[in-house]
């Protein structure tokens, strides 16, 4: 009989004291809230983490998820999601979907919580990703960093032939002289990689240098059916054909920077943001110049911004998480992983100093001649139409002439349509 009385109060007690928890748990505010975000590149993660704690310092009461899906499943993942009105909370923007992303409702203007905020001032960023990233001239994603092409090389290969490296007065015809001295058909090696899926590290900026360009000013005309345009793919299908550039059909298989990390190609056109990585691979051994002129100098300018779900529930938590990732702190983080040039124009030089062993002023100096990237209204329609002709070109599908034709028949099409809504 006692040991029932006793497991009767031991009952109650436990009753109280679970009924405790709970008042206290209640009482001690809302259950936590939890933002989502996402973007595709987990090489950003050290410098997404930091601007995370340091928000959450902030805000003890709010959960961040990330979510880092690969490149080739990123647009169509979030387009569905969204669409099903659903989706992160933040995201990553870039240049070619942004237009679709802002004229569909699909993110916030900020400029309401710009004006509310007080703090937050977009004459701070790089004006080309800010008129980027505005969409009836408000501002729709805010500007997280940017980025450049160079050339970079692996020095190995130069020191054991004796070659000097690259530097700024170098043009398409030292590519093509020091490409094929560093070409060892034996050992699989390639002096240069015209990977022609990376649109925006190397055709892009040919087209630019021999004079061209890749849709006129109005975004009225497409630049792909000149002769500048046809100059530009002519040199890197010489390239191919002698053997100092890989295949269309290698880098199908194995992508130019794959080949590079490898140590498979001496020389690779590529954006500022794959500084970091390539260092860890690569060490001492890794260089960068600016990229080689033809008629002119040019390199593709970009950028990426963070945007946030029109359909969110949490605004104003998101628009302080944007601030904690893309405001001075923010930036400064970003600058000292080395990830890529800040977006914020005063903390440029900060990464400069990111990777002491390369030159990196190459990319900030690649801004004074940069070009924007291409976009229009539907430039993912267009793109589409680009991609799959200049890959069926160079798979001997048919002549470039003809794939550049139809590029810019096509391209015309849509850009005429795009002017008529």
């Amino acid at each position: 009989m006692k040991k029932l009385k006793f497991l009767g109060c031991l009952f109650l007690i436990l009753i109280v004291v679970t009924m405790s928890a709970c008042s206290n748990s209640q009482s001690s505010g809302k259950e936590k809230k939890t933002l989502e975000v996402a973007l595709w590149d987990k090489n950003a993660s050290p410098a997404v983490d930091k601007s995370i704690e340091a928000f959450n310092k902030q805000h003890p009461d709010i959960k961040v998820n990330v979510t880092y899906t690969p490149w080739e499943d990123y647009w169509t993942k979030l387009k569905t999601s969204i669409g099903g009105g659903k989706g992160p909370d933040v995201f990553w923007m870039n240049g070619p979907n942004f237009y679709q992303y802002a004229s569909s409702g699909f993110i916030k203007d900020l400029e309401p919580y710009i004006q509310e905020d007080g703090e937050y001032k977009k004459d701070n960023y790089f004006p080309a990703v800010v008129d980027l990233y505005s969409y009836e001239g408000k501002l729709h994603a805010a500007p997280y960093f940017i980025d450049s092409v160079g050339l970079y090389y692996n020095k190995k290969f130069f020191d054991e032939a004796g070659i000097p490296y690259p530097d700024d007065s170098w043009t398409w015809d030292d590519i093509e002289k020091v490409g094929e001295q560093l070409t060892d058909k034996e050992n699989g090696v390639y002096g240069y990689s015209m990977d022609i899926k990376a649109s925006q590290s190397v055709y892009y900026n040919l087209i630019h240098q021999a004079g061209g360009f890749i849709i006129s000013d109005d975004k009225t005309k497409s630049g792909f059916d000149t002769p500048e345009s046809k100059e530009a793919f002519t040199f890197i299908e010489k390239l191919i054909d002698k053997g100092i550039s890989p295949s269309a059909q290698t880098v199908m298989e194995t992508e130019g920077k794959q080949l590079f990390l490898s140590e498979k190609v001496a020389m690779l056109p590529a954006i500022s943001v794959s500084a970091g990585e390539f260092k860890e691979v690569i060490g001492d051994n890794l260089g960068v110049a600016p990229l080689p002129k033809g008629k002119q100098k040019a390199s593709i300018v970009h950028g990426i911004g963070w945007a946030m779900n029109d359909k969110t529930q949490n605004d104003k938590m998101a628009w302080d998480l944007i601030k904690a990732l893309s405001g001075e702190e923010g930036n400064k983080v970003i600058a000292e992983t080395g990830f890529s040039i800040p977006a914020d124009k005063a903390i440029s030089d900060i990464w400069l100093k990111s990777i002491p062993s390369l030159d990196l002023k190459v990319f900030l100096d690649a801004q004074e001649y940069g070009v924007a990237y291409p976009i229009s209204k539907n430039t993912s329609e267009w793109q589409d139409v680009e991609m799959k002709e200049i890959q069926g070109a160079f798979l001997g599908q048919k002549s470039i002439d003809e794939a550049l034709k139809t590029i810019g028949e096509k391209m015309d099409e849509i850009l005429e349509k795009e002017q008529s809504k």
